[in-house]
């Protein structure tokens, strides 16, 4: 019988019974595992919010453990922790639709300048003033994954033209790219030789690309390729007035550099994550005009999730089969 452990009672009773597997709870946050737990588990559904070395040396004591399943897409913080010869998954596919929605959100707020009329609210100001839509927008989503492409379809269902950018240049037709309604002329499914769907450029075609978009879209994981990829000469790239949305990773942005475009008033910034995180209280990101910073929600899901605990019983099905875990992204087969 395989011991599967998840982090709370709560979650458990979401998964609930799964055959060939028997569910106990432990959060390794809270303290090592109890002792009749201890030799037993063979797959650890990690909760949000683990850390870093001290959580994960508690794992380490688990000598049975073979796959851990992290709660959220990116896996860059745990790469560090893993135990010799143990696989790490990811929660790849369930925080698509929640990350969309809040990219669209940023930018809708940004374009619509929302920000202003909820100030004019509090201070009981009628102060009508006139925005762009996203409508016929051109957006460029950097990093188009299942993430970015779960994007790239609702700006598409705002009759925005989509484009995107990911290590190697390819079309993705409306069949995978997601199917939108494209207002007369807007090009929203522009595609290639007369085919419908969505332009994905190389990453070294950025200086030719970003200088055509009117929303960029930063939707990348962080690692030694992506950090500062959004650097001064980036932003330099970017025309007078656009947008730069970032739902990836805080450290793919040079601060520095785009708080200098944004106190010139060239750019305007909508941003889910930040470098440093969590932001400081006087830092000047805070106040930065055409800014909007959220604190790091765009994917947040409870682990009661329906989405979550699908993953969960895929991931518990597939050990008890002796399958390859879901979504492995490092370990054993990797």
């Amino acid at each position: 019988m395989l011991t599967v452990a998840v982090p709370s009672a709560q979650v458990a009773e979401s998964v609930g019974e799964c055959p060939g597997a028997t569910l106990v709870v432990w959060d390794p946050r809270d303290g090592e595992a109890p002792p009749e737990l201890r030799d037993e588990i063979e797959v650890l559904c990690m909760p949000h919010g683990t850390g870093g070395r001290r959580v994960y040396e508690r794992v380490a004591q688990l000598p049975k453990l073979a796959v851990i399943q992290l709660a959220s897409a990116g896996y860059e913080h745990a790469l560090p922790f893993i135990p010799p010869g143990v696989a790490l998954a990811n929660a790849r596919g369930v925080h698509d639709t929640r990350t969309a929605e809040m990219a669209l959100l940023l930018a809708l707020a940004s374009q619509r300048g929302l920000p202003q009329f909820l100030d004019a609210q509090r201070n009981s100001t009628w102060a009508p003033e006139f925005f762009p839509s996203v409508a016929d927008q051109r957006v460029l989503v950097v990093g188009y994954g299942s993430i970015g492409a779960a994007i790239g379809a609702r700006f598409r269902a705002c009759e925005a033209h989509v484009e995107g950018v990911a290590r190697t240049a390819r079309f993705v037709p409306d069949a995978e790219a997601g199917s939108a309604h494209t207002a007369p002329d807007a090009g929203a499914g522009s595609g290639v030789d007369g085919h419908a769907g969505v332009v994905v450029h190389a990453v070294a075609d950025l200086p030719s690309v970003l200088p055509h978009a009117d929303i960029v879209v930063l939707v990348t994981p962080l690692d030694d390729s992506t950090r500062h990829l959004v650097d001064a000469e980036f932003l330099s790239h970017m025309h007078d007035g656009a947008l730069l949305v970032n739902v990836g990773r805080g450290g793919v942005v040079d601060t520095d550099a785009l708080l200098a475009e944004l106190q010139a008033g060239r750019l305007r910034a909508a941003l889910d994550v930040v470098d440093p995180e969590p932001l400081p209280q006087d830092h000047p990101l805070w106040s930065a005009p055409g800014c909007i910073v959220v604190p790091h929600i765009a994917g947040w899901a409870q682990l009661d999730d329906p989405r979550y605990v699908d993953l969960a019983r895929r991931q518990i099905a597939a050990r008890v089969a002796g399958e390859a875990p879901v979504n492995l992204v490092a370990g054993p087969g990797a």
